[in-house]
């Protein structure tokens, strides 16, 4: 899988890897900058942002559309509204989970299981709790428990050092979780699926950012 073995240490992404969050995280950018502009912006917007690099953090993100719409909003008047819609009105819940059952059976089987997540731990655990596997995962790295954001490193590494001499292969859907890898000298595999905006552009992105492979779906890497 990576130059002919497999890997010892398999490092998800959680949105748009294990979780589809269009109906969730982008939908709830969507009705944050609509809330603060008075403007519904499309999902491609959302994309081009993410598409060049910097915007892991989706409060940041909901506040830079909205200042490049004009309004000026502070931070924490975002991260208060996006997180009524997002955890108080359940837009969280409405992600759907994509491994298969069997999934982690197949997997567990030959590697150890980690996270590094742009998400908090409270939303990393409500995902988790609802789908009935925060157990497969042997380390779980998220923006509580690093300095620095993807794309820089610290997350992957805090789990490289976990399993000194071990290979790890790290899965991700944005350029910042490519040049996260790339920086921590860790192999990396892009995920998009079908359904991403502008598709193959990504694919083409995370390509030029050094992706060994593209998956359309997190499923094919049992394959």
């Amino acid at each position: 899988m990576v130059n002919g073995s497999k890997p010892q240490v398999i490092v998800f992404d959680m949105d748009g890897v294990l979780v589809d969050v269009s109906e969730s995280y982008r939908e709830t950018i969507v009705k944050t900058v609509e809330h603060f502009t008075g403007r519904r912006i499309a999902r491609q917007q959302i994309q081009d942002y993410k598409n060049a690099g910097g915007w892991n953090n989706d409060w940041a993100l909901s506040q830079k559309i909205c200042s490049d719409l004009g309004v000026e909003v502070e931070y924490r008047d975002i991260v208060a509204y996006f997180n009524h819609l997002f955890l108080d009105q359940g837009m969280i819940h409405r992600e759907r989970w994509l491994p298969k059952n069997g999934f982690f059976d197949h997997l567990c089987g030959r590697s150890d299981l980690a996270i590094f997540t742009g998400r908090n731990q409270v939303e990393v655990g409500v995902t988790l709790k609802r789908e009935r596997c925060h157990d497969r995962f042997c380390m779980i790295v998220s923006s509580d428990d690093v300095d620095n954001a993807k794309p820089h490193p610290e997350g992957l590494l805090k789990i490289a050092a976990k399993y000194p001499g071990k290979q790890l292969l790290c899965l991700g859907d944005t350029v910042d979780d490519a040049r996260s890898a790339r920086a921590a000298n860790v192999p990396f595999m892009g995920v998009v699926g079908p359904e991403t905006p502008g598709r193959e552009s990504v694919v083409a992105l995370l390509e030029a950012e050094g992706a060994i492979r593209v998956l359309s779906d997190v499923n094919e890497i049992c394959n």
